[in-house]
Parts: C-alpha cells; sequence; structure tokens
C-alpha cells in the first residue's frame, strides 16, 4: 500500500509498505480521507516527543471496511466507519468503569512516543479494534466523517462542564477545536458565547460559528471585555483551547466566582497558575482528555448539520500532496485550517 511516512524530522515521503495485518478483534479499513491534526505539526518536527520516526501519522480517518478479523461482529467488508483516535484496551478498570480515555494501556493512532509505535491512517489502509470502529450514515461524506474525532473533542469538553440553562461561555483560542466548541455550545443552548484569539480571520469565523462576541486579544484585555461584557460577573465556564500559562490565566480571571475553567490545550506541559484568585473565588479547574464514548453523538451532529465543518475544511487533496501541505501548515500558512488527505 501507499502511506505518507515521517521518516525523520520534518521529512514526509509517499512510500510503499505492508498492508496492515489484522488480529481477530481487529478490522482493516481502507482510508478514503484523513485529517491533518495540529498534533500532527507538532509531531512534524518532534517537538512533542510523540511521533518518533519512522512512522506514518495520522488519527482523524474515515473509511470503507475492507476485512475482518475472525471473531468480530457487527462489521462487514464496504460498510462506511470511522473510528476513535485512542486504542483503549477494554479490560482495565478505567475501561471497565466507563472511561475509555483514562485507559491504563491506550495507544493513539499514528503515534511513537517510545512506549509504543502504532501506524496511523495516512495510507490506504489503517488496522483498529473493532471495539472503537462506529458505522457512519450514508449521508455523511468522507471527509466531513474524518472529523468526527476532532468533534469529538469539543463534545466531551463541554460535556465535562455544560453552562445552566441560558448561561455565558468563552472559549480561548479559535482553531479548529475552539469553532467546533462553539459550534456544540449553542447546540446546548448557551445563550453568550465570547470567543478570544489573536487572529481576526479566525474570530470573524468564529462569529459564523455561532460567537456572540470575540475579542481580539492583541489589542484587549481578556478578563477586562469579559467583565464589561457580562455586567462585571464573569461567564459562567471557560474551555481553554491553546494550552498556555497566559491563556489559561486569562480564563481563570474571566469566570465568575465559583465558575470552572476546562482546559482542552495542551502546548506548554507546565504552566504557572493565577492561585489566589482561584482560592479566593473558588475557581474549578477540570482536564479534558480526547473523548469518552462521545463519538456516535458526533456523528448525528454531523449527519443531521449541527455541526458545519465545510467552513473549517480548507482544502482536500491526494497522498502525493501531504509532504507541501505539511510544510505550509508547518511554516503558518494562514489560508490553511483543516487539511484533508485522500489516500
Amino acid at each position: 500500500m501507499r502511506a505518507l511516512l515521517l521518516s525523520e524530522y520534518k521529512k514526509l515521503s509517499v512510500v510503499d509498505m505492508p498492508v496492515p495485518a489484522i488480529a481477530d478483534d481487529d478490522v482493516l479499513v481502507r482510508v478514503r480521507a484523513c485529517g491533518v491534526c495540529g498534533s500532527d505539526i507538532h509531531g512534524y518536527d518532534g517537538s512533542t516527543g510523540r511521533r518518533i520516526p519512522p512512522l506514518v501519522m495520522g488519527h482523524e480517518a474515515a473509511g470503507v471496511v475492507e476485512r475482518v478479523g475472525g471473531s468480530v461482529e457487527g462489521f462487514a467488508p464496504g460498510d462506511r466507519v470511522t473510528f476513535d483516535s485512542m486504542v483503549s484496551c477494554g479490560a482495565c478498570d478505567f475501561c471497565r468503569d466507563g472511561q475509555i480515555n483514562l485507559c491504563e494501556v491506550r495507544m493513539v493512532l499514528g503515534v511513537s512516543c517510545g512506549d509504543y509505535r502504532r501506524h496511523g491512517a495516512f495510507a490506504e489502509y489503517v488496522a483498529v479494534p473493532a471495539r472503537i470502529l462506529y458505522t457512519l450514515p450514508d449521508g455523511l461524506s468522507f471527509e466531513r466523517a474524518a472529523l468526527t474525532e476532532a468533534v469529538s473533542i469539543a463534545v466531551h469538553a463541554v460535556n465535562r462542564r455544560v453552562p445552566a440553562d441560558a448561561g455565558t461561555a468563552l472559549v480561548i483560542g479559535a482553531g479548529m477545536i475552539g469553532l467546533l466548541t462553539i459550534q456544540v455550545l449553542r447546540s446546548k443552548g448557551v445563550r453568550a458565547i465570547v470567543a478570544v484569539d489573536l487572529d481576526q480571520q479566525k474570530l470573524d469565523l468564529a462569529r459564523r460559528m455561532g460567537a456572540t462576541h470575540v475579542v481580539n486579544a492583541t489589542t484587549s484585555d481578556v478578563p477586562a471585555d469579559v467583565a464589561d461584557m457580562t455586567g462585571g460577573r464573569g461567564v459562567d465556564v471557560a474551555y481553554e483551547v491553546v494550552g498556555h500559562g497566559g491563556t489559561l490565566a486569562a480564563a481563570i480571571r474571566s469566570v465568575r466566582k465559583g465558575g470552572t475553567v476546562v482546559v482542552v490545550g495542551n502546548l506548554s506541559p507546565t504552566v504557572e497558575l493565577p492561585l489566589q484568585s482561584m482560592v479566593t473565588r473558588e475557581i474549578s479547574v477540570l482536564g479534558s482528555c480526547g473523548s469518552n464514548g462521545e463519538i456516535p453523538e458526533c456523528i448525528d451532529l454531523l449527519a443531521r448539520g449541527v455541526i458545519d465543518v465545510d467552513p473549517i475544511i480548507s482544502v482536500t487533496a491526494p497522498l502525493e500532496a501531504g509532504p507541501e501541505l505539511f510544510a505550509r501548515l508547518y511554516h503558518g500558512d494562514k489560508s490553511l485550517m483543516k487539511v484533508i488527505i485522500q489516500p
């Protein structure tokens, strides 16, 4: 099969590789669309330490079942499917308790971190356990379905703390996950959604996606602006989708007393916290990791058009265009948000 291989940092090429073997509980999927995630771009240069070459990256995908293992039930060749990016074991205490995103031995497709190497979906075929596979409705295109995993991150983040009826929310970071989070909040009836970013084009798109207010952090004091918008009270819940100390501090200072900050971004491994503000105002800070069984809900949201990913998809391209598109994304090409590779 053809695959887009990261042979060394910042070097991608299309190569021939063996078709993955499948175990009894696996399914071989012919990949029809795979999105380039921001984590893939950070892996491209080795900055995360979680994409050690040689590796086929890619975990946001959809395709068609090619072959099923001997013990697989419920799936057959020709089925249209997508899958979770996290490969959970299904047997540890967390999996048995329904917290598959916290699996003790979880692996992520398209990741190599020293503990394991799991080739991903920038290839004609990928093998995944049937337990993380989900059927797609006929009306949902593969390109849109490839964003199911990304949508699930936003849905899980909002599910960590849903604002009360007619509540207020802040989303810091208007990249793809931030824009999806805005749409999820809107779908849950949140009346006021404030989007924050450094890029005015992203903020304009955030308005289209459902943000009622936008704040450009290059020219504004975010907590002060949020206070003005909320009559000095602050928002009920803030979703931090960047992962830097400054943005996390802004989120904490922007919520009301007794409010909640849900941390989704994790670009910085460690950050400083405004501890006094957190303690004296009794702020809750929650981490949000991947998704935990929300993929069927996400497929439904996409199929019904409640979540619109078309404005987020910048380009669809064949596998051979992968090296050039990765380079453009890495160098900050602002014309690209979500790139979909079609192996």
